[in-house]
């Protein structure tokens, strides 16, 4: 069983920053891929199925980033430090359309990464609110 417990969370303004922070329990942390996805309250059911929770950013267990989606590119940055289980997100730039509540996932087999089914492990989320 993995744990992972996010924070950094909170309430900024638009073009602010802010780094989230996922610690992960056990010893297997360097063989997971893990992903950032992101969901806005309420919104769930103008979703198509299997896409409420919107891809934000992904690392492989070799560091190895995903292409990050349209809408975070150039703003967003995906790391991770094995030594200290935890895998950040660096959020730069921000816009109102960024709030959300921010979850990170382990994944711990290969695959993809940039949809949510197939990650095994979730964090209970952060919010992130930016207002305008």
């Amino acid at each position: 069983q993995v744990q992972l417990v996010e924070s950094g969370g909170g309430l900024v303004q638009a073009g602010d920053s802010l780094r989230l922070s996922c610690a992960a329990s056990g010893r297997s942390f360097s063989s997971y891929g893990m992903g950032w996805f992101r969901q806005v309250p309420g919104k769930e059911r103008d979703a198509e199925p299997g896409k409420e929770r919107e891809f934000v950013a992904a690392i492989t267990r070799d560091g190895g980033i995903i292409p990050y989606p349209n809408s975070v590119k150039g703003r967003f940055t995906i790391s991770r430090d094995n030594a200290k289980n935890t895998v950040y997100l660096q959020m730069n730039s921000l816009k109102p359309e960024d709030t959300a509540v921010y979850y990170c996932a382990a994944k711990t087999g290969p695959g993809v990464l940039t949809t949510p089914q197939f990650y095994d492990y979730w964090g209970q989320g952060t919010q992130v609110t930016v207002s305008s």
